[in-house]
């Protein structure tokens, strides 16, 4: 199938313009587009995913990508629902930009092919635009009866009110389009449906200005069955930086999809093809207990983002928790990570209590007694290994790196504890 049937397949195509001219553009040439990123964070996270790996997909068709990272744009902010941004320093942006521009070219091909992709800041052409330029060239061919019908402005006017800076943010991105259309032939802005309006201010200046007609594809929002999305905004944002989400925490995110989650999810992020994708489907709902799709998406995806060794690394600890693989061989980093999920019981150096009474305080138990009697039963682990006596302590030589125990009471219920640690670090 040609690129625009293979992202329609897949669920990616929210809005557009017209479909037919863009079709025909992909099919009979190598068509230049760009994404754009704006640094209001030190990372990206997987609502920008989709928008990484669809752009991948269209590199991999032959069409060559730009990564626009906003270093202008990104010391204004993209006008939100729930009220003004919080401006950030430019050092402060400066350094998200070199995150965020590494993170990006992760993705794509930068090499020097026809097909290679280009980093580019709009810092570049926005930082010496002037305002009487920008009033006279840019701002000149935007209605601003036009601007008010955007969904988020009519909003904000509705309640918290906005800004003229956040309120002209559409034209810089706009103008985002211009310039790549001037520097480098790029007539494909690709983005969030979120950004449509962005992504038409841009098709509609280069019109005005250049005669031209360009492109726009946007993606729909990833959501979950319940409507709500997978991203920061919802406070639990899953970050493609390691420093930011673990890859342990990252594997097990995907891992622990439900069922009805999956298929779609198959579709927007994984590599594999259409009759694979199928396959799997029909595994998955076969044996639905061996959770086929959440393993297949939770490797594919972490070995992409986070490399194989990791992979293999946070595949071995979710095993080892529960049993199915030995804990001493885990690296202190992943060790880490599986513990913080986990939110160990804080306790501090020096003489240990029981075991009994630390699977109380890790929560796996009700109380102290029902610790016992699971002890009794032969149903308690530490590290894995079985507790045979009620009155047990963990000695230093127990501590995985030091610092760590893995506590379970029977083949599912998991806890930890972490040795040295406030309860403010355990939290965290």
């Amino acid at each position: 199938m040609d690129i625009i049937d293979e992202l329609s397949w897949r669920g990616l195509v929210a809005v557009h313009t017209d479909l037919d001219e863009l079709r025909k553009a992909l099919d009979t040439g190598q068509v230049t587009y760009y994404g754009g990123f704006d640094p209001t964070a030190p990372g990206l996270h997987i609502g920008h995913l989709v928008l990484l790996l669809t752009m991948r997909r269209l590199q991999i068709a032959g069409h060559r990508p730009i990564g626009l990272v906003g270093g202008a744009t990104g010391l204004i902010g993209d006008p939100r629902g729930s009220g003004e941004r919080v401006l950030n320093t430019p050092e402060t942006v400066a350094g998200w930009v070199d995150k965020i521009r590494a993170e990006v070219s992760r993705f794509l091909d930068m090499g020097d092919g026809p097909s290679g992709g280009l980093i580019v800041s709009n810092l570049e052409w926005t930082g010496s635009l002037t305002a009487l330029e920008f009033l006279r060239d840019i701002g000149k061919h935007f209605s601003v009866n036009r601007m008010l019908d955007r969904e988020v402005v009519k909003a904000r006017l509705e309640s918290t009110g906005i800004s003229y800076t956040e309120f002209s943010y559409q034209l810089l991105q706009a103008n985002d389009f211009l310039e790549l259309y001037r520097r480098y032939s790029c007539t494909l802005q690709v983005g969030g449906s979120d950004q449509w309006g962005n992504l038409t201010a841009g098709t509609g200046l280069i019109r005005s200005v250049e005669g031209a007609s360009v492109h726009a594809l946007a993606t729909p929002l990833i959501t979950k069955p319940d409507g709500t999305k997978y991203s920061k905004s919802e406070g639990s944002a899953v970050w493609i930086n390691r420093e930011l989400t673990s890859p342990y925490a990252f594997y097990q995110f995907w891992l622990n999809m439900t069922d009805a989650e999956v298929p779609n999810l198959l579709r927007v992020f994984s590599f594999r093809s259409r009759e694979e994708i199928l396959e799997l489907e029909r595994q998955a709902n076969e044996k639905p207990a061996l959770r086929i799709g959440q393993r297949a998406l939770a490797e594919e995806l972490t070995t992409l983002v986070h490399g194989a060794k990791q992979c293999a690394a946070a595949a071995a600890a979710g095993r080892a928790l529960f049993g199915q693989g030995a804990l001493e061989e885990l690296d202190a980093e992943t060790i880490a990570a599986a513990v913080a999920e986990l939110n160990p019981f804080p306790v501090p150096e020096g003489e240990l209590p029981p075991i009994a009474n630390l699977m109380a305080s890790a929560g796996i138990v009700p109380s102290v007694s029902a610790a016992r009697r699971a002890i009794e039963e032969g149903g308690a682990y530490v590290n894995n290994a079985k507790v045979a006596d009620i009155a047990a302590v963990p000695g230093p030589e127990d501590l995985l790196h030091g610092r760590y125990l893995i506590l379970r009471r029977g083949k599912r219920t998991v806890g930890a504890v972490q040795i040295g640690a406030s309860s403010a670090d355990s939290a965290g």
